[in-house]
């Protein structure tokens, strides 16, 4: 996080994350990018090029472009004579996420009813099982994880590698505000129904329950992350 003087805090210091299969580029963007994502880079902060090239230990030039890739996906703004800074998330902009994530996360259960093997159905069920382990004694680390595992293997299952790709780019949007929902949301519970339920449909390769299922699930959590982001702004 950056402070109102504009120096990072040491405890929150960026640390690049790069791989073999990445340009420093490449890395520099998806070090952003996660920071802001999980919110270490806050809404409405700074992204000053000299700043965050010194914390990363890279030239100005690939931090200037991640930030416009930053500014391509609406993850950040310039704005002019002030420079670039964090984009805050409102209350529209994560309805209309999860208004198309409603249809694509429906289309995946849909697709998941004629693709799904064996194998896919059963790690769905592993991965739910410890999700309702984790909603019961209120881990909201373990609730997040496994939710996240769960519905891995629901996209992977539907066999459609564009639609994967559409749906983890919402995701990704909307992870901003997933902890505070998470931590805020005080009875977690009917979240193990919703899982039961596409799980329910795909086991009887019943499209149309399937498609219901995951849509009435996603509308269900939208309306959770609405109450929780009201009542920031």
């Amino acid at each position: 996080m950056i402070e109102k003087n504009g120096s990072l805090k040491i405890r929150d210091k960026l640390e690049l994350i790069q791989n073999n299969n990445q340009s420093l580029r490449e890395s520099v963007f998806e070090t952003l990018r996660n920071a802001i994502v999980e919110g270490r880079l806050a809404p409405g902060e700074r992204l000053t090029e000299l700043q965050l090239a010194e914390e990363l230990g890279v030239s100005r030039t690939p931090v200037r472009e991640a930030i416009r890739k930053l500014e391509l996906e609406g993850l950040a703004r310039m704005l002019p004579r002030r420079g670039a800074f964090v984009t805050p998330m409102s209350l529209q902009d994560l309805v209309d996420f999860m208004e198309i994530r409603r249809v694509l996360e429906g289309l995946a259960a849909e697709l998941a009813v004629r693709n799904a093997t064996d194998e896919d159905i059963r790690r769905m069920e592993m991965n739910n099982s410890f999700f309702e382990e984790a909603a019961i004694a209120n881990d909201e680390a373990g609730i997040i994880d496994y939710d996240i595992a769960f519905h891995e293997v629901l996209y992977n299952a539907s066999g459609n590698k564009k639609l994967i790709a559409q749906i983890n780019s919402i995701r990704e949007q909307t992870k901003r505000i997933r902890m505070e929902y998470v931590q805020n949301v005080d009875d977690k519970c009917p979240l193990i129904g919703e899982h039961r339920r596409i799980i329910e449909g795909i086991v009887q390769r019943d499209a149309a329950k399937a498609f219901k299922a995951a849509s009435d699930h996603i509308k269900s959590t939208e309306l959770d992350m609405i109450k929780v982001l009201g009542s920031d702004q």
